[in-house]
């Protein structure tokens, strides 16, 4: 998801803003056929219309621009997922129903996280996705164990104290995700979503000790 439209911007801005989507729009597209690895600035800005000069202006490289372009559709997909939190033993309808159109969404643009997140991916974008999840699963347990909302900003931060827990859960949420586009999401989201659920919530029955204060 790329948002381009910001009528109180300057004129500058909002011409960055449209070229800049206008890249990340391409790569979605040529990612969809080739993999990451294949794909390079040249192709990026002769199909997008602009000159190498323009591309560099915006972004380092093509890894830089898969960053931007996914991390908007990313954030959205994580802000998406249930709260595995210590009273949700079982499988819930509204759960599922996250997780579904979690998988759902990653079938949907199946080449373009294939690509970024496969073997010959980006690590920075990867390392996102990692980090982001985390900090994401971090907040909401937290506010499912103690009722508080934290700070509006403190997961686009990622700034939060060490979650072994909450580590773990991402990375294994990520490898999941990640085998299931590799083989070709040969299971449905909704298979999927009902197989995943009772593992995330079944590596939060640890001992309250062991969470971070």
């Amino acid at each position: 998801m790329v948002t381009t439209r910001d009528s109180n911007a300057p004129t500058g801005d909002r011409r960055v803003r449209r070229t800049q989507a206008a890249l990340q729009r391409t790569l979605i597209q040529l990612v969809e056929d080739r993999d990451l690895s294949q794909i390079s600035v040249a192709d990026v800005a002769e199909r997008a219309g602009v000159s190498r000069s323009t591309f560099y202006d915006h972004y380092r490289d093509v890894h830089e621009l898969a960053e931007a372009a996914c991390t908007a559709m990313i954030d959205d997909l994580i802000e998406s997922l249930p709260s595995p939190g210590p009273d949700s033993a079982d499988p819930t309808q509204d759960a599922t129903q996250s997780l579904r159109a979690f998988f759902a969404n990653l079938a949907e643009h199946a080449g373009l996280y294939r690509s970024l997140l496969g073997p010959q991916g980006s690590a920075r974008v990867i390392d996102h996705v990692r980090r982001r999840t985390t900090a994401a699963i971090h907040v909401a347990v937290r506010r499912a164990e103690t009722g508080d909302e934290p700070p509006a900003q403190t997961t686009a931060s990622m700034d939060i104290p060490h979650d072994v827990p909450a580590a773990f859960t991402a990375g294994a949420l990520i490898g999941v995700a990640a085998d299931w586009l590799q083989r070709g999401c040969l299971r449905t989201p909704a298979e999927m979503a009902a197989l995943t659920w009772p593992l995330l919530t079944a590596l939060y029955h640890v001992d309250t000790d062991m969470r971070p204060g």
